[in-house]
C-alpha cells in the first residue's frame, strides 16, 4: 500500500471513529420536544400532549420513551440540608423503535397525576418555593439520552382551596412553599416525600406562634390535613413543633364551618403544648 492509501485510509478510520464520538457525545442525535395540551390540573387528574422526536443527522435506536414528574425537594443529610430535583410518577409512552435521519415521529400521551402532587398555584397565582414540571426522557442506545422538561401548574382540589381559603380568612398570611424528602408518621403516603405550606401567623396568634405549616396528603374519596406549629424559642427554651391532624371528606367538606373548626384545632394544640 502506498503512503498516500496508507493516509487516505488512516484518514477514513479516523472520520468513522469521530462520528462515533460525536454521537456518543450526543452531538448530532435526535431532539425531543413535548407539547401539553393544557398545562393546568390538579392532584388525581391528568395531563395530555405530544412528544414529537426529530431524527437527527444519523439514523437512531431509541430503547424507549419515558415521561416522569419532576420536583425540586429538601434533602436532610445529618446535620445539613440541600435541594435536589427529584423524580416520580414514571410511565413508560414508547418502546424500542429505529428513528431514521431527519425522521419525525409523535406520540400523544396521558399522564395521570398522583393524589399527592404538591400545590404550585392558589387563586391562580403561583405558590413561591414549589414547582413541577413533566420530564420527557427520550432512551437512545450508545449515546447520551435526550431530555425536555416542561412546568405544570397544579390548582387545589376544591377540598384544600376551602381549607386554604378558611386559613386566610383566619388571618394567616403566606410566607412560602416547599417539598421535604421523607414520610409524616402515621399517615400513608405514596410519594417519598411532602409538601409544606407556610403561614405568618395573626396578631392573636404571634406572641407564640413564629410559623404554621400545612400539609395535604390526599386520596381519591378524602384528604389528611397535617398542622404544624413552629413555636417560638424563649431565653430558656428552644422552640419545638406541635402537630394536629384531621381528615377532610370530599363529599361533606362544604358542611363544616372551617374557620371555626381550624380555630379550635389550633387552640387545643397549642393548650397542649404550653405555647400560651
Amino acid at each position: 500500500m502506498t503512503r498516500a492509501l496508507r493516509a487516505q485510509s488512516f484518514g477514513g478510520e479516523y472520520d468513522v471513529v469521530f462520528k462515533k464520538l460525536m454521537q456518543a457525545l450526543g452531538v448530532g442525535g435526535p431532539q425531543v420536544e413535548t407539547v401539553l395540551h393544557n398545562p393546568n390540573t390538579t392532584p388525581g387528574g391528568v395531563i395530555t400532549g405530544e412528544v414529537t422526536i426529530l431524527g437527527g443527522e444519523h439514523d437512531s435506536d431509541i430503547k424507549g420513551v419515558n415521561l416522569a414528574l419532576r420536583t425540586r425537594v429538601e434533602i436532610e443529610s445529618g446535620d445539613s440540608e440541600y435541594k435536589a430535583d427529584l423524580e416520580y410518577a414514571k410511565v413508560p409512552i414508547a418502546g424500542p423503535f429505529r428513528l431514521d435521519d431527519g425522521a419525525r415521529h409523535t406520540i400523544p400521551f396521558q399522564l395521570p397525576i398522583p393524589w399527592e402532587a404538591p400545590l404550585t398555584h392558589f387563586y391562580g397565582r403561583p405558590l413561591h418555593g414549589t414547582t413541577v414540571g413533566v420530564a420527557t426522557e427520550l432512551e437512545v442506545a450508545r449515546a447520551v439520552d435526550a431530555t425536555d422538561l416542561d412546568p405544570i401548574a397544579v390548582h387545589p382540589l376544591p377540598a384544600q382551596e376551602r381549607i386554604l381559603t378558611a386559613f386566610a380568612n383566619l388571618g394567616f398570611v403566606f410566607r412560602n412553599a416547599d417539598c421535604e424528602k421523607g414520610r409524616i408518621w402515621g399517615v400513608h403516603q405514596e410519594l417519598p416525600f411532602y409538601q409544606e405550606i407556610e403561614y405568618y401567623p395573626p396578631a392573636r396568634f404571634a406572641r407564640g406562634i413564629n410559623q404554621l405549616e400545612v400539609t395535604f396528603v390526599s386520596y381519591p374519596q378524602s384528604m389528611e390535613v397535617v398542622l404544624e406549629l413552629d413555636k417560638r424559642g424563649g431565653v430558656f427554651t428552644e422552640g419545638h413543633d406541635a402537630f394536629a391532624r384531621f381528615t377532610v371528606d370530599y363529599a361533606t367538606v362544604n358542611n363544616t364551618n372551617w374557620e371555626q373548626e381550624l380555630e379550635n384545632y389550633l387552640q387545643q394544640a397549642a393548650r397542649r403544648r404550653g405555647l400560651f
